[in-house]
Parts: C-alpha cells; structure tokens; sequence
C-alpha cells in the first residue's frame, strides 16, 4: 500500500532538510543533509560542472562538497524570505552571502525540495543577482 503523504509531512522533511542544508553551506558538514536524500536522488543545478541534471547520491556528495570549497569558510543563509509548497514539493526563497573562491558574494536564490516519504528525492537551485547584490 503506497504511503500518501500530505502537505504537513512534506514541510515537516523539507524544513529539517533545509536546515541540514544550512548547516552545511555555513560548516561543510553535510553527512546529516546527505542522509536525508534517496539513494536515487537527482538535483538540478544552472551553471558550471554540475551544470543541468546529477543522478544520484554520490554525485550529490561531490557537487556539496565542491560547494563548500566554493564558499570557504562558509556561506550565510538568511531566514527564507518565502516558502511555497504543495503535497510533495517545498520552495524556499531565500538570500545569502559570503565569498565564492576568496570574492564578496551576495545572492538571491529559490531552492526546490522533492519529498518522498521522509526523504529528499529531487534539488533544484535557481539563482539569477549579479553575485554582488540581494
């Protein structure tokens, strides 16, 4: 019998996953964020090596990893400006900053979490300021 999941539940896992996930960016801890996706996980990313569609939750672990290279000694997430969600899928709006490989770096960006049971199963990220502004 397939679980049906309900909005509640579905904020409830995106809500502790995002605040693995900023955990993580602030850290580079990311083994309590990790543990939350699906072992067939897929994140979508809209620029460089992990540009377009990642299979899988080791290739999730790489691109986290390189994430927290990127923005070394960590990157600052303001409480989300907007959430939006449905029975399976949570957005979070929100601004950031830090230094993206030694550069000030403010942004704006929307992060979209699947929910499947009580895992993450899909990341999207969207992000479009100038890297300079929020």
């Amino acid at each position: 019998m397939a679980m049906i999941q309900n909005s509640e539940h579905t904020l409830k896992v995106a809500y502790q996953a995002f605040e693995f996930f900023q955990h993580g960016l602030a850290t580079g801890e990311w083994h309590s964020f990790l543990d939350l996706l699906t072992e067939d996980f897929t994140f979508w990313f809209p620029t460089g090596k992990f540009h377009g569609l990642n299979v899988g939750k080791q290739r999730a672990r790489e691109f986290f990893q390189y994430v927290s290279q990127a923005f070394s000694p960590g990157l600052k997430l303001f409480p989300p400006d907007r959430v939006t969600s449905n029975e399976t899928t949570v957005v979070f709006e929100f601004r950031d900053e830090g230094l993206l490989f030694g550069q000030p770096y403010k942004n704006r960006v929307a992060v979209s979490f699947d929910v499947r049971g009580d895992k993450i199963c899909s990341y999207r990220e969207y992000f479009g300021s100038d890297g300079k502004s929020n």
